[in-house]
């Protein structure tokens, strides 16, 4: 899985097809499992690429 630093200081942990039959849910359950294990996942949509990326505040360290 490429690992991508947005211009507004996220990483991409996951993406999903937004075209998919259960739209965002599998995106909103990867979050939700990544919240639960303590990061700050959030989910938004990446409208040129019609996916849903699941992100987290990038860290100076990556």
């Amino acid at each position: 899985m490429l690992e991508v630093a947005a211009v507004m200081g996220t990483k991409v942990l996951e993406r999903f097809p937004a075209g998919a039959p259960r739209g965002s849910w599998p995106a909103e359950e990867y979050a939700a499992l990544r919240r639960a294990e303590g990061q700050p996942a959030a989910v938004v949509m990446d409208l040129k690429s019609d996916t849903f990326l699941v992100v987290v505040p990038a860290l100076d360290e990556d």
